[in-house]
């Protein structure tokens, strides 16, 4: 999943707004390393039962840490659109 470059960070000119996504094996799914966040139902239910991360999650921070993330850049034009193909997603 790192070398393939499925951990993504979308970043939005000029306002530098930031959303990371890896894309799993059916969806690609919302993340966030640093609020430990991610949107697949395997981190829902892993909480529930103490877990702290799903490998979507992990993956994103070891991407982070190897600089093997893929950085998209978009305009802040594009950002509500986005984030609503992204909710719509979920």
């Amino acid at each position: 999943m790192i070398l393939e470059k499925r951990v993504k960070l979308h970043v939005f000119e000029p306002s530098k707004r930031k959303i990371w996504t890896v894309v799993g094996k059916n969806n690609e799914h919302w993340v966030d390393p640093d609020g430990v966040y991610c949107s697949c139902p395997g981190f829902y239910y892993g909480k529930l039962n103490g877990k702290t991360a799903c490998y979507h999650l992990e993956s994103a921070r070891l991407a982070i840490k190897e600089k093997q993330v893929e950085t998209i850049v978009f305009s802040d034009d594009e950002f509500s659109d986005f984030l609503s193909g992204l909710i719509f997603d979920l």
